[in-house]
């Protein structure tokens, strides 16, 4: 093999290299790019595909202090579910006085145009908190799971302090009753993080507004 021929050969192969990557990137720019939407979860698709249905809300403060401007808790769960699409029927402060909470709960339960009532206040321990006897002594089933989850989310902020709320829930008759604390933290925590969803009838796998016909059946 002459020293000529085998000088060339490694340029030949270098040039063949060359040549193959070029054509290489004419082909990846000629390839038209395809978007990909990433896949969407079982309740993305449940929420694109169902109706929302719209429930008539009444929002209750109990405080012997708050006014309407001053509660801003109270504020939270108008602006939540308005921002959801519920109608609000009424919204009261009222004292913390046991007879005084159960009589109004009472007749919200016998409206006709209020499906869920949320209360904010009263479910401490001290003599004045006396909102969850006030509902409880109305109550047809108790929803324990409510409170169960709500102090088990707000374990995350406040430790071991979370055993000393009494928030809660019933079914009164036809009407969901959801009694709240009065801090503006916690009634955030519990409309974001639990009645956002359920009181949403496209949430899945399951919700309250999606039973209501079975309940009111």
């Amino acid at each position: 093999m002459s020293e000529a021929t085998a000088s060339a050969r490694p340029q030949c192969r270098r040039r063949g290299s060359a040549r193959r990557s070029a054509s290489r990137r004419r082909a990846k720019r000629a390839t038209p790019r395809v978007y990909c939407a990433p896949r969407r979860t079982d309740q993305e698709v449940a929420m694109s595909t169902r109706a929302f249905v719209p429930v008539g809300c009444a929002v209750v403060t109990v405080s012997d202090t708050r006014t309407f401007e001053t509660d801003k808790s109270g504020a939270v769960i108008v602006d939540r579910l308005t921002a959801m699409g519920h109608p609000i029927i009424d919204r009261r402060i009222v004292r913390d006085e046991q007879s005084v909470i159960t009589e109004l709960v009472a007749e919200y339960v016998d409206r006709d145009d209020v499906t869920v009532v949320v209360l904010t206040g009263g479910t401490g321990l001290t003599r004045r908190d006396v909102t969850p006897d006030a509902i409880a002594a109305l109550g047809t089933k108790h929803i324990p799971g409510f409170g169960e989850l709500f102090r088990w989310l707000s374990y995350a902020d406040i430790g071991s302090s979370t055993i000393q709320s009494r928030a809660d829930a019933w079914l009164c008759g036809t009407t969901l009753v959801f009694a709240l604390p009065g801090s503006t933290g916690a009634v955030t925590l519990a409309m974001d993080r639990i009645l956002v969803e359920q009181l949403d009838a496209r949430h899945r796998p399951c919700n309250f507004i999606e039973l209501l016909p079975r309940i009111l059946g």
